[in-house]
């Protein structure tokens, strides 16, 4: 087969540097050996993905093999294929014209076959005495033979992704089946817990579903997923746990729950009682309910930029961290008077995230202050709650960190 030669396409079609490029690259790496014809035509189409292929592309392939005589592509023979227009769409099903030549210029664009058009732009081949072809005008399939090994690797790797595709979609519909029922039990139940903010989240997350989504959708949803099923795993352990100790004492880690007094052992002093003790006011917090507490680890993964002011650089329990807040929160520019009705509000925990959470959009907030004083004003009429408000944020943070890794 000659080689070393760039040919250019006839008429208008126009000739660019890709095309000069794939062309120099193709004789550098064919090589003396042989493939067969139709098992790279089979990693060809399980690779269309990534070739940027059409189904009908690869049907007008399998028409211009099935002009080559031999089974096995060899460098040893003539690669040249040079059928009609009309033989081509014969054999392609019957396809249309202008469809047959989008399809053509697709398979040159990829890089599958490459064009040798003849001074008049006709397919033909001129033989020699003995019968042999000496040249032949019409589609080079030597790009076929000199990346036969390429397209076999990226069928692997399709055929890899698409079982981590049907993995990751198992996954998901048991993990979006287990929340599901563990949210209908805490609310049937009416376990404490703030199980509206769950069920919002949950919701959230369905509706973000893509109709036909890629491996990427799947692996965001299933970590937003596994996420609330920790979340909500953790608040019905909470009941187990606050059961077996007659509601007086609760595992270190405040869990999704009503902050009352006995739920959460660090936070400040008024917060705090003994055993036994109920104050008037608690009873009242207790009837209207309690702003909810969520994990330190979830606030802090969710809100990353308030470690720093945390003491030492660092936060290390709710203490820690209403402290942080109220630095911040003077950063800001938040008066005292609101971060105050805040506090009153949503509790000092959870003034705390709403400040952190505050923090991390603050680029996209023009008053810090007006938007803490409405968050109050919404809580207090019942219309706001922390859970949909820490789960955006935590998505917002966990999601890109997840996909550039």
């Amino acid at each position: 087969m000659e080689t070393g030669y760039i040919t250019t396409p006839f008429g208008r079609r126009p000739m660019t540097l890709a095309l000069v490029k794939r062309q120099v690259k193709t004789d550098q790496e064919i090589s003396e050996r042989s493939v067969d014809k139709w098992r790279v035509f089979r990693d060809v189409g399980d690779a269309r993905s990534r070739l940027g292929l059409q189904d009908r592309a690869l049907a007008v392939l399998n028409a211009l093999l099935s002009f080559y005589p031999v089974a096995e592509l060899s460098s040893d023979r003539n690669l040249i294929v040079f059928p009609s227009n009309a033989q081509l769409s014969a054999r392609a099903n019957g396809i249309a014209g202008t469809t047959l030549r989008k399809c053509l210029g697709a398979l040159v664009e990829a890089g599958i076959i490459i064009r040798k058009d003849s001074p008049n732009g006709k397919r033909y081949a001129r033989k020699g005495d003995e019968g042999d072809i000496e040249d032949a005008y019409g589609f080079s399939l030597a790009p076929l033979l000199a990346r036969a090994d390429e397209f076999a690797a990226l069928a692997q790797e399709v055929a890899a992704e698409q079982r981590r595709f049907r993995v990751m979609k198992d996954r998901l519909t048991i993990i979006r089946r287990d929340v599901r029922k563990l949210i209908t039990v805490g609310i049937e139940e009416n376990l404490a817990g703030d199980w509206a903010a769950a069920e919002a989240c949950f919701v959230e997350i369905i509706g973000r579903f893509a109709r036909r989504p890629t491996l990427q959708d799947l692996m965001a949803s299933l970590d937003e997923m596994t996420l609330l099923h920790d979340e909500v795993s953790r608040m019905l352990e909470t009941k187990e746990e606050s059961e077996k100790s007659d509601g007086n004492a609760i595992v270190d880690g405040c869990h999704i729950q009503y902050s009352n007094t006995e739920s959460c052992n660090e936070l400040e002093p008024r917060f705090e009682m003994k055993q036994g003790e109920k104050s008037e006011p608690d009873k009242q917090a207790k009837q209207k309910g309690e702003p909810e507490v969520f994990p330190l680890s979830m606030v802090l993964r969710a809100c990353p930029e308030m470690s720093p002011f945390g003491p030492g650089g660092s936060i290390g329990n709710w203490r820690e961290m209403m402290s942080a807040a109220v630095t911040v929160r003077s950063m800001l520019g938040v008066s005292p008077s609101a971060y105050e009705e805040a506090c009153e509000v949503l509790g000092q925990a959870g003034a705390a995230i709403a400040v952190a959470c505050i923090h991390e959009r603050s680029g996209h907030i023009n008053s810090a202050g007006g938007y803490l004083r409405d968050l109050t004003a919404k809580a207090r009429r019942g219309e706001f709650s922390l859970g949909p408000m820490l789960f955006a944020q935590l998505r917002a943070n966990s999601i890109p960190a997840r996909a550039t890794g």
